[in-house]
């Protein structure tokens, strides 16, 4: 069989071995969606990532090595990530493991496990903890049930063995993920629609939708994310979106993404209060362009975001002012989408993960007959000294 060797990425033959890592595991699943590959060299690369201004991060890649070192076969790897915001400001030394693949070898699993922790005891972390990106916007939680439900382009996918792997190698649950899917009725429910209204009207609530120009010259892209870093604030593992980050996803994101699917909550000073930000599905694009956009992957993703529109919609994220909480800002949203989706044939749609003892956030949804899918796990275990 040969020995497992685990190196930290430092060329750039080993850098395209991680890349290709999920290729191979994922060849025959149907359920599996690619991350884009310049998205993941980005995500190494300290120019292009303001993450770099407080975290550490260090990719690994698994390799079997044949009995007389002739061969070297990729067969896993896995991310280490030091949040330094996040640990001050949940008072913890953790480091977080994200981005892992391995064949179903518990000794592959192991030794990119064991590398991350060693690697995170030389910062003086005591626990390791995963899957999670730097950010709450990032990938996290290890799907534990639903395997036989296409993922996402910003959700995980993994197969059925992983999490197995992480409790034979010592891990505990340290929270659940819900996401909620929901059937697209064809018209707003009256609930939704009564409380929507008195929003409108004795509140003094209303939707409104962003251009270019007010996300960029107008300010509002920054203030959107001034109310993410407020409403998000208390959710667990959250870590602030810096000032270089913001811009980050704004000069990245902002011109690609279709604003009638961005619902913004104001009141009557003109404040954003709340805003839901959702897009249609691009699972099959992905698919299709395996991972690149050159040369006709991005392709696809225009056919799918213009012309061919898949048949669900991704509601990414909800946030909502905390004095603004429980007075109709939800409705409003839904109020909003609902005949959207209908205009562009969005015949369901499926939330990000969202943690399961969230109770308010889940049962907005009651209205929407909705069924909780993909459980998803961060896992978590003491590394000793």
């Amino acid at each position: 069989m040969g020995r497992i060797d685990v190196v930290k990425i430092g060329s750039k033959r080993e850098l395209h071995d991680f890349i290709r890592v999920p290729y191979h595991i994922y060849e025959h699943c149907p359920q599996y969606v690619p991350d884009l590959e310049s998205s993941i060299c980005e995500l190494f690369d300290p120019q292009k990532n303001p993450a770099f201004e407080f975290s550490h991060i260090q990719p690994f890649v698994a390799y079997r090595v044949g009995d007389d070192d002739s061969s070297k076969i990729p067969v896993g790897r896995i991310v280490g990530i030091i949040n330094r915001k996040a640990n001050e400001r949940w008072q913890t030394r953790h480091v977080r493991f994200a981005l892992i693949e391995f064949v179903d070898d518990e000794e592959v699993s192991r030794a990119l496990v064991d590398a991350v922790a060693q690697w995170g005891r030389s910062f003086g972390m005591d626990a390791i903890e995963g899957p999670m990106g730097i950010t709450d916007f990032d990938k996290e939680g290890m799907l534990v049930e639903d395997f036989n439900l296409t993922g996402t382009m910003n959700t995980i996918y993994n197969p059925a063995y992983y999490p197995r792997h992480m409790e034979a190698l010592g891990f505990r649950k340290a929270v659940d993920w819900l996401q909620v899917r929901i059937q697209v009725p064809q018209e707003v429910p009256v609930r939704y629609a009564r409380t929507a209204q008195y929003a409108r009207e004795q509140i003094g609530l209303r939707v409104i939708k962003l251009t270019n120009s007010d996300i960029i010259k107008g300010g509002y892209g920054k203030k959107v994310f001034d109310l993410l870093n407020t409403a998000y604030h208390s959710i667990f593992g959250f870590s602030e979106l810096s000032e270089r980050q913001v811009n980050d996803f704004l000069d990245k994101y902002i011109k690609l993404i279709d604003k009638k699917l961005i619902p913004v909550v104001v009141n009557d000073q003109e404040e954003i209060v709340g805003v839901a930000i959702t897009m249609g599905c691009f699972s099959h694009a992905m698919q299709k362009a395996k991972g690149r956009l050159w040369p006709i992957g991005w392709w696809h993703l225009l056919k799918a975001m213009k012309w061919q529109r898949e048949e669900s919609a991704e509601m990414l994220l909800v946030a909502v002012r905390p004095d603004y909480q429980g007075m109709g800002v939800n409705a409003l949203f839904f109020d909003d989408l609902i005949p959207i989706y209908n205009q562009y044939g969005f015949r369901w749609a499926e939330t990000g993960p969202q943690l399961e003892d969230n109770v308010r956030e889940l049962s907005q949804w009651k209205p929407l007959n909705p069924e909780f899918v993909k459980r998803r796990r961060c896992f978590i275990k003491e590394i000793s000294a």
